[in-house]
C-alpha cells in the first residue's frame, strides 16, 4: 500500500547513514524488518545478541550476515569503558560489578550504544515488556530539560495517510498530573510536526469549556493553562470533549472562540486508561492504523514496540524513530 507519510519519513532519513540498535536481533520480526531497512539505505541495523546464533537465523532466512553488523554484549571491545560510561552516567547508584551485570541486558547495552553516539536511537519491545526498554532510557538517556517524564503516543493513519492524528498518553502515564499533561500536550505538537501535521492541540475531558466541574475536569483546566503559559505560541485548548475538538459544528456551537475546537490533529486524554480505550477504538471501529506507541520527551530516540507488533510494524516504527533521530 502507497504511504505518502512514509515516503516523507523516508525521504528525510535516507542517505543520512543513521544507525538504529535492535536489542532483540534473534528475533525473526526484528530480522526481516532490518534486512529491508538496510537493503533500502534507510538505516544501518546493528542487531544485538549472540553472534552465531543471528547469523544462522539469518541464513536460515536467505539473509547474508555480512550485511549487518552485529554485537554480542558479552564480547564487545569496549566493554571496559562503557562500563565506566555507565557508572559515570548512574552517578554513585551502582558499582562497577554491578555494571558489568546490568549491561549484559540487551536493552541496557543498547541504551548505552545510544548515549555513547555510537547509535542514533534503538526500537526494542517486540519481546521485552515496555518497562524493560523504558526503564533503561529514563536511567541513561533521560528527559529533555523541561520534561519530568517520558510520554507515549500514537500516530492515527487512515485513507493512505490523508487522514492522521496524534493521540496521546495511550502508553506510559496512568494518572498524569496538570503539570505532566501539560508536557504531554507540549511534545505531543512536536511529535506531530514530525509528521507534517499542523498542530492544534485538544486538552480532553468528558467536559468542554466549562460544562461539567470535577477534580478531573480541574486538572485538564490547569493543564491547558500551563501548556498555554509554557508554550504560547502553538495552538492548544480545553477542556473539551472529543466531538467538540473533532466535528466543526459541534466545537463551534460548544466551543465559539476557539482555534482548536472542531479543527484538532493532536488528542490529548487526561489519563492513561482514557487514552488506551480510546485509540484502540479508533482502530478498531474507524479502521485507523495506530503505529507506535512513540516516545516523547527522552533526549535520544527510543521507541518501544508492541509484543504483537508484526514485521510491518518493526519497519515502520524503525524509521519513524530515525526520523526522530534528526529533530
Amino acid at each position: 500500500m502507497k504511504n505518502d507519510l512514509f515516503d516523507g519519513l523516508k525521504a528525510k532519513i535516507a542517505g543520512k547513514n543513521l544507525k538504529i540498535v535492535f536489542p532483540e536481533g534473534i528475533e525473526p520480526r526484528i530480522l526481516g524488518a532490518a534486512y529491508r531497512l538496510q537493503a533500502e539505505q534507510l538505516v544501518t541495523p546493528i542487531l544485538l545478541g549472540n553472534v552465531e546464533e543471528i547469523s544462522a537465523t539469518l541464513r536460515s532466512r536467505g539473509l547474508q550476515s555480512s550485511l549487518f553488523t552485529i554485537i554480542d554484549p558479552a564480547d564487545y571491545e569496549q566493554f571496559d569503558e562503557m562500563v565506566q560510561a555507565f557508572v559515570e552516567r548512574r552517578a554513585g547508584k551502582v558499582t562497577e560489578e554491578q555494571a558489568r551485570d546490568i549491561l549484559l541486558d540487551v536493552n541496557y547495552f543498547g541504551t548505552m550504544l545510544v548515549y555513547m553516539g555510537l547509535a542514533d536511537g534503538l526500537v526494542s519491545g517486540a519481546v521485552h515488556s515496555t518497562a524493560d526498554t523504558v526503564r533503561p532510557a529514563l536511567q541513561i538517556i533521560k528527559t529533555k530539560p523541561g520534561i519530568s517524564r517520558t510520554s507515549g503516543a500514537f500516530l492515527m493513519v487512515r485513507a493512505y495517510g490523508k487522514e492522521k492524528y496524534i493521540f496521546s498518553d495511550c502508553a506510559i502515564n496512568i494518572k498524569p498530573g496538570a503539570q505532566e499533561l501539560a508536557e504531554i500536550a507540549i511534545d505531543s505538537a512536536a511529535t506531530a510536526k514530525l509528521f507534517d501535521i499542523e498542530p492544534r492541540v485538544a486538552m480532553l475531558s468528558f467536559s468542554t469549556n466549562g460544562s461539567g466541574a470535577s477534580e478531573d475536569v480541574t486538572k485538564v483546566v490547569e493543564a491547558t493553562k500551563i501548556a498555554k503559559d509554557l508554550r504560547p505560541e502553538l495552538k492548544i485548548d480545553g477542556e473539551m470533549q472529543f466531538d467538540a475538538a473533532f466535528v466543526p459544528e459541534v466545537g463551534r456551537l460548544k466551543f465559539p472562540n476557539s482555534q482548536v475546537a472542531g479543527n484538532a490533529s493532536v488528542f490529548v486524554f487526561p489519563d492513561l486508561q482514557s487514552g488506551n480505550i480510546g485509540y484502540k477504538i479508533a482502530q478498531r471501529l474507524g479502521n485507523f492504523e495506530a503505529i507506535g506507541p512513540i516516545l516523547q520527551g527522552l533526549n535520544k530516540p527510543v521507541s518501544d514496540l508492541s509484543r504483537g507488533s508484526n514485521e510491518e510494524d518493526v519497519y515502520k516504527l524503525s524509521i519513524i524513530t530515525a526520523a526522530q533521530a534528526l529533530m
